[in-house]
């Protein structure tokens, strides 16, 4: 990846002098002591008199070493220094001139500050050129993150843990990658910063397995759900003989079984390896065979071969599974393992593992339909999907539930669509497939004829949302429209509703959305130095000057942000030029739906918004990421005053055009016949780090603007339609949550010019 080209100020100095960073699982104390100010590898600090005005002076400063290694963080007396919460810069009793060792200065402005630390990990099985980054943060002094909590947002289900069963504690842990427990952040339509950071992951092309040469031993459907059964009760792991005879004489063939037996664990598990290696087996790698009951919905005895295949590849991994997840097993030797082995062999470990979590074997017998299968998630799925469709007011409400509430008595739930049967049963691989799962079910229920017509609704085209009966729209998270408009609606299960709806859609239609995707801000530099870029006391010295330091509040006139100047008039989608689409013929299943459906067109998106009177469009071109700000705790904190910004009303953001070189900016300036003829010029800065955007062209390089979003939920969605319109992704940031301060710092951290400021509490807006 080609590195970006070096910049200027605070922010270059750790782009183009990083310090090694060592790689791999944070140490937790490490991380504490991160947090408390205590980095290490920092640049020299620049020296300044932030009364300069525009001229940033830097002179070399000595370092002291001890005090870089955190000593000495007591005051003169010897007791510790606490201050309390600050209400004002210098604090009462301090001179403005006075300088602090590093024990008072860590008090005073790093106490209850998120520290934030990159890592850059080795994909196995790949060259150097391919690596996995990561983010993660500690250090605001409490249980509050960045993500959402996944019972609320109903995302318990897009993630899975190999190694051990729980929630993952790091985001490496997980088998999907980047992983799901740490994607959706708190603020509707948002990302989190780990999320962030691992999109810019470079991730190796699928790697092809080897046939093994080892083929497994012919096995009837009978014996198949027979020894299903059987591991309902667990692996026979204590009767070495037994668990050998029931693996070799039924499912493989030992070829070492005169001379040396494989009874031991390694053995065997190595013999499953090897035969579900074989590549005539179902690839859960793929996007296309991820809806894993596609495989199993249809019983029709046309479809026998491909049932008995799932079945007998889900029983070679549970016997896999079970023997690695043994007492017997070394936890140290396992989860070695399970990160070695093939990604193919790691998802048919995670089939196997919800099977064993969620579904149970009731009945069988020689042919598909004598199948009968108990779903442990039943009850707490129909509570799920209930609850979603009331908070995403789902229009035909009354009859859908009234249909749901009837499946599940007769216990057909199963039987309406293989979208259905997989929600339902809980047989759901991890990553991005669950919430067309729970929206598919949801429509598959509803009795509404018109839902023929959203048939098409699949994971493999994310970027999408469609409209229903004309009185709402609903999109993906994933898609632009949805994190756009995420602020006045609910995010929930990975969808974005209720939204207004739009009249360039039918009255029960899909709509594709095109955008482009702006390039990666991020590099592998950037995450190894983002303790260090983000370090609340600056580059490291052997006294802070106060004078460097300020306490930044937003303008929070009343009549200024409160004001309803900002109103969202229309969502504006206008077809992408290309063929007519053409009409698929879904079939008919029992009781599911079939007829005509047209194949969903991509389409160009766009927001008006009435600003004081004046329409103002913004086409919502790119793909841009919107990132949760992480909490702090003991705010507000003092900001280093080589941390710049310009801060603007949600109003007057239409007036700065092409921020910071934006991507879209001089393509777009072109198509709407215009220059920067509403920019902002050069001038002088109006404080410690700040300017006025009346006075800056733009920005820099380094230069964050922040935005000003109180009031009505309109203002941020102007935000958020302002960044996709130019291509800038932001951090999202509630003053109820994060100061000021850290929000900018976390957007130095993440390598985004862009912070866009709520204050949920005190608009009153509900969570």
């Amino acid at each position: 990846m080609a590195e970006p080209p070096k910049k200027k100020g605070f922010w270059n100095l750790f782009r183009s002098k990083s310090s090694a960073t060592k790689e791999g699982k944070p140490d937790k104390d490490a991380l504490r002591r991160v947090s408390e100010g205590d980095i290490l590898g920092r640049t020299k600090r620049p020296d300044v008199d932030p009364s300069d005005g525009a001229t940033r002076r830097r002179r070399p400063r000595r370092t002291d070493t001890n005090a870089a290694k955190g000593k000495g963080r007591e005051d003169p007396n010897g007791s510790p220094y606490d201050p309390g919460p600050l209400t004002e810069w210098p604090p009462s009793g301090m001179s403005r001139n006075e300088e602090l060792k590093l024990g008072p200065a860590m008090q005073l402005i790093s106490r209850g500050v998120p520290a934030f630390k990159g890592h850059k990990r080795p994909i196995p099985h790949a060259s150097d050129q391919y690596y996995a980054l990561f983010a993660t943060a500690a250090g605001n002094r409490g249980d509050e993150t960045d993500a959402a909590n996944h019972h609320d947002a109903m995302t318990q289900l897009m993630t899975l843990r190999l190694a051990e069963t729980g929630p993952a504690t790091y985001p490496w842990e997980s088998l999907e990658q980047p992983s799901s427990a740490f994607c959706f952040g708190k603020r509707p339509g948002t990302i989190t910063l780990n999320h962030w950071v691992s999109l810019a992951s470079a991730v190796p092309p699928a790697i092809a397995l080897r046939d093994s040469g080892v083929a497994p031993r012919e096995v009837h459907l009978e014996s198949i759900f027979a020894r299903l059964k059987d591991l309902d009760r667990g692996l026979e792991d204590d009767d070495e003989d037994l668990m050998y005879r029931n693996l070799y004489k039924r499912l493989l063939k030992d070829p070492d079984k005169l001379r040396s037996p494989h009874k031991t664990l390694d053995k065997q598990i190595m013999d499953l390896i090897m035969v579900l290696s074989r590549p005539d087996w179902i690839d859960f790698t793929l996007p296309k065979n991820q809806v894993v009951t596609k495989f199993i919905f249809d019983t029709s005895e046309a479809s026998t071969p491909t049932y008995q295949k799932f079945f007998h590849q889900l029983l070679l991994s549970l016997e896999l599974e079970l023997r690695i997840q043994s007492r017997h097993h070394m936890t140290d030797a396992k989860e070695k393992l399970l990160t070695q082995i093939p990604p193919t062999i790691q998802w048919n470990l995670a089939l196997a593992r919800r099977w064993r979590d969620n579904v149970r074997v009731d009945d069988y017998g020689t042919v598909p339909e004598d199948v009968q299968l108990r779903y442990k998630l039943r009850r707490r799925q129909v509570k799920m999907l209930k609850r979603f469709a009331q908070m995403m007011k789902w229009p035909n409400l009354t009859e859908t539930l009234a249909s749901l509430r009837r499946r599940d008595e007769d216990s057909t739930l199963d039987l309406v669509s293989s979208h259905a049967m997989a929600f339902f049963s809980g047989l759901v691989l991890p990553g991005p497939t669950f919430p067309f799962l729970i929206m598919n079910s949801l429509i598959d229920i509803d009795p509404d004829r018109a839902t023929d017509n959203l048939t098409l609704l699949t994971h493999a085209h994310p970027h999408c949302g469609f409209q229903y009966r004309n009185s709402y729209t609903y999109w993906t998270a994933t898609s632009i429209v949805g994190k756009v408009l995420a602020p006045t609606c609910r995010s929930l299960a990975g969808w974005v509703g209720p939204a207004r709806p739009t009249v360039d859609l039918g009255r029960n239609q899909i709509a594709r959305i095109r955008t482009r995707r702006p390039p990666r801000l991020i590099t592998p530099t950037d995450a190894r130095t983002m303790s260090e870029r983000s370090d609340p006391l600056g580059p490291p010295a052997q006294v802070f000057p106060v004078k460097e330091y300020a306490l930044v509040s937003p303008d929070r006139d009343d009549d200024a942000y409160l004001t309803d100047l900002v109103r969202i008039e229309l969502l504006s989608l206008r077809p992408c030029p290309g063929p007519t689409p053409s009409t698929n013929t879904i079939p008919s299943v029992a009781g599911g739906k079939g007829g005509q459906a047209a194949v969903p067109r991509y389409y160009d998106a766009a927001v008006q918004f009435a600003i004081d009177g004046v329409s103002w469009p913004l086409r919502l071109a790119f793909d841009v990421e919107f990132v949760s700000a992480w909490p702090c705790s003991d705010g507000p904190h003092p900001l280093f005053f080589d941390y710049v910004y310009t801060p603007v009303k949600a109003d007057e953001l239409v007036k700065v055009r092409d921020w910071c070189g934006a991507v879209g900016g001089q393509q777009q300036q072109q198509q709407q016949g215009g220059g920067n003829g509403n920019g902002v010029g050069n001038g002088g800065a109006g404080g410690m780090g700040v300017s006025s955007p009346s006075t800056l062209s733009g920005g820099d390089e380094e230069r964050v603007l922040v935005v000003e979003a109180f009031g009505v939920p309109d203002n941020e969605v102007l935000a958020r339609a302002w960044c996709a319109h130019w291509g800038l992704a932001a951090v999202v940031a509630d003053l109820g949550r994060t100061c000021m301060a850290c929000a900018i710092r976390e957007a130095y951290a993440a390598a985004v010019t862009v912070v866009i400021l709520v204050d949920d509490e005190q608009d009153g807006r509900e969570e």
